[in-house]
């Protein structure tokens, strides 16, 4: 009666094992809004367009370096990274009142993955090997997007291109960064493509980590 009743206790737990839903699981109704202030954040590797009104031949093209800085015409070693387009602006014209008369700086961004607190990642049963940020190895592989808004579980999937042969899309999960502290959920990648069951089609929130598993069998 003793190994019985160790066994009945042990059950539940190996249901939520394989099963995956020992995270609770995200749903369309859960509070995922991005704030309407919400706004690009520059990181390394991005491409930052520089004008500077009336002055062309210090208007330019700058890659943001590793460090986060980028150096310019009249500026060196200026800490782009972290910062908004404006932002970057605003500091740049500071920078540049030294050497031109009011300067109007504007700043627009292309060609890059944005800070990492924005960025989306995604680790494991991936179809094919790495991509963008990321690389492939015989057990997993990784792939790393710029945040877009209104993102959600399905623009991702068409961007990572497909899950691995043997990924359980039903187990797989989201790490999310609500009031500074990472919380875990469930999502449902199986019932939204194979069944086209929409209600699983939940939001992708800057910085989330979507984890793919592969399946038991």
């Amino acid at each position: 009666m003793g190994v019985l009743a160790k066994i009945i206790g042990v059950f539940p737990m190996l249901v939520l094992l394989i099963s995956g839903c020992g995270y609770p699981q995200l749903t369309q109704e859960d509070d995922a809004v991005i704030p309407a202030d919400y706004t690009y954040i520059i990181g390394p590797g991005d491409n930052v367009q520089i004008f500077v009104w009336g002055n062309p031949d210090i208007s330019t093209t700058a890659h943001v370096r590793p460090d986060g800085k980028i150096t310019i015409p009249l500026v060196e070693d200026l800490l782009a990274s972290g910062k908004t387009p404006s932002q970057l602006a605003r500091v740049m014209e500071k920078a540049l009142s030294k050497y031109v008369r009011d300067p109007q700086v504007v700043i627009m961004v292309s060609g890059g993955l944005g800070s990492y607190s924005q960025q989306v990642r995604v680790i494991g049963q991936l179809s094919g090997g790495g991509g963008t940020g990321g690389g492939g190895s015989a057990h997993y592989s990784a792939k790393t997007f710029p945040y877009k808004r209104d993102m959600t579980l399905l623009d991702l999937v068409i961007q990572i291109g497909g899950l691995g042969q043997y990924a359980d899309g039903n187990r797989a999960s989201i790490i999310r960064n609500i009031d500074g502290e990472p919380q875990h959920f469930g999502i449902r990648i199986d019932d939204l493509v194979d069944d086209a069951d929409f209600t699983a089609n939940v939001k992708i929130l800057p910085g989330d980590i979507v984890i793919i598993p592969q399946a038991f069998f």
